[in-house]
């Protein structure tokens, strides 16, 4: 882990949920419609060259801070950097006419910009160093959000566990998600502040399907996850500090967070992490470059300066997230040597248990099940 590591990591900052999420499944795809002509051809290709600034959009802390000093330095622009907590509140920006070149959704969000024609086309061959991506992991050359990935180049990769303190309550758990209720935990354990992450727990815990909107299965997840509460002290996705300081005995966690944790702490020991065996969910995030981007040459330059080997390096020593950029696995390895259920192999990703998109009113049944069930 780098010494200038944040304390936080990007996904330890609270999330929105439900309120922003509930808007946004009105307007269908979570964007709302854009004049096609407004900004040229989506679908033209982009020379990569230096074409102004970036306008960089992401969440806090997601990038080495010594990767943008060297991009400035070798182009001679300036990277202007904005934040997100959350997806809904990225694509809240978004639609409120905010001008970015460069964001980073999860593919599940990818999806709805893609659909929502509001990406420009990302043309690989003329990246120098995609195929070190796309040459390496064949998932990431079709994949189901984004169709030969036109749109988008991934960046991470990550999936969700359960990580524990030892020294609070042993060594050895089942390996399923029963573990959330263990008695030893009780009242000192924490879920994700995200609705699909919890949703999740249940339709693995039921065998159900991972984004399932029929009612009845919502029904079982809802009455599932209730039987959770007298266990929970609350819901909070800052599992990093929950874990670090004592707060949580075990926590619904990402692995990447985890990963992170582990060049926190003092003593890195008394941490365990597992993935369980009904499944774990499986994610990545994206770079992609808006329709109504200013600057999507400088864009395209920034993504092929981030897929160099050395800067992959750095970047994964920084953020605790892997890459699917072929030739760093070993530097992921090395930091998750303790947690190898960190790593994320080709395996979990053909899975496919990534949280997807359903229809509006599919959505909005999901919504409710998650307000019941943070209701109590």
């Amino acid at each position: 882990m780098s010494p200038e590591a944040p304390l936080l990591s990007r996904r330890s900052f609270l999330r929105t949920g439900s309120a922003a999420a509930l808007g946004l499944t009105v307007a269908g795809c979570g964007f709302l419609p854009e004049d096609p002509a407004a900004h040229g051809d989506p679908e033209a290709p982009i020379d990569v060259r230096v074409d102004g600034d970036l306008i960089y959009f992401n969440w806090a802390d997601f990038v080495d801070p010594a990767v943008f000093k060297g991009f400035e330095k070798e182009y001679g622009v300036k990277v202007i950097q904005s934040n997100f907590d959350s997806m809904e509140g990225m694509a809240a920006k978004l639609n409120a006419g905010n001008r970015y070149d460069l964001i980073f959704p999860t593919a599940k969000w990818a999806e709805r910009l893609v659909s929502g024609h509001r990406l420009r086309r990302i043309d690989h061959s003329r990246l120098k160093n995609a195929d070190a991506v796309f040459g390496h992991y064949d998932y990431f050359a079709d994949p189901w959000y984004d169709k030969a990935s036109a749109h988008t180049v991934p960046f991470t990769m990550y999936k969700t566990g359960i990580g524990w303190r030892k020294d609070q309550i042993g060594d050895n758990l089942t390996g399923s998600w029963d573990d959330l209720w263990n008695a030893r935990a009780k009242g000192k354990v924490f879920v994700l502040d995200d609705r699909d992450e919890v949703l999740g727990i249940g339709a693995l815990k039921l065998g159900l399907d991972l984004t399932t909107a029929d009612e009845g299965d919502l029904g079982r997840i809802t009455g599932t996850l209730q039987s959770l509460r007298p266990h929970l002290r609350g819901f909070s996705s800052d599992s990093y500090n929950n874990l670090l300081n004592g707060n949580a005995a075990m926590t619904q966690a990402w692995s990447g967070d985890m990963a992170a944790m582990l060049g926190q702490a003092k003593d890195p020991s008394i941490l365990g992490f597992e993935v369980a065996r009904e499944g774990a969910p499986v994610n990545s995030d994206c770079y992609a470059i808006p329709s109504n981007a200013r600057h999507p040459g400088t864009a395209m330059l920034f993504i092929d300066y981030m897929l160099r080997p050395e800067n992959v390096k750095k970047n994964i020593e920084y953020i605790g997230y892997p890459m699917p950029v072929g030739g760093s696995e070993d530097t992921y390895a090395a930091i998750v040597e303790p947690f190898p259920e960190c790593l994320v192999t080709a395996g979990d990703l053909k899975d496919d248990f990534f949280f997807r998109n359903g229809t509006s009113r599919g959505e909005q049944a999901r919504d409710t099940a998650w307000t019941h069930v943070k209701a109590g």
